[in-house]
């Protein structure tokens, strides 16, 4: 079993419940379980202006399924919940992304382990030490370096 660890955001449709209901989604993949998740923040959006605020989150979860089965399952809860891949960093109903797998490095057209824009997004980072304050990165840096390196503005925890 490996933990792993999922951002979450939606900025359409009722952001609140779509983030709602992709962890309860999460929670009921088969190979995983949900260890724990953190509170919901409000964050200003990243790419085209003109954007809706979005509702993030982290969560953990332990699986024995690959990373890219993994991610394959989570796309599936996306477009079970509409996403449309329209614009890069465009509004979405449900953003589900793998930002660690155990200490598994992997670049791959299809992922990226650790996230590779992790580090300069708060948004991504205060949940992510809400649920795992002592976490270290695969290249050692402990979280608390990253969030004391990353732009702390813009963001809301509701």
């Amino acid at each position: 079993m490996t933990i792993a660890y999922i951002a979450l955001g939606s900025n359409l449709a009722e952001p609140l419940q779509q983030v709602s209901q992709g962890l309860d989604a999460i929670a009921n993949l088969s190979q995983c379980q949900l260890l724990d998740h953190s509170p919901w923040y409000r964050s200003a959006p990243v790419g085209p202006r003109g954007q809706p605020d979005y509702i993030n989150g982290v969560c953990a979860i332990e699986t024995t399924l690959q990373p890219l089965p993994l991610l394959h399952q989570l796309q599936n809860i996306e477009n079970q919940q509409g996403r449309v891949r329209s614009q890069r960093w465009g509004a979405r109903t449900l953003d589900l992304d793998i930002l660690l797998y155990g200490d598994l490095t992997l670049n791959t057209p299809e992922l990226q382990l650790p996230h590779p824009r992790m580090a300069e997004r708060n948004f991504v980072l205060l949940p992510l030490a809400d649920i795992a304050a002592d976490l270290v990165m695969p290249d050692n840096r402990p979280l608390t370096q990253l969030l004391a390196n990353c732009p702390s503005g813009g963001i809301v925890r509701l």
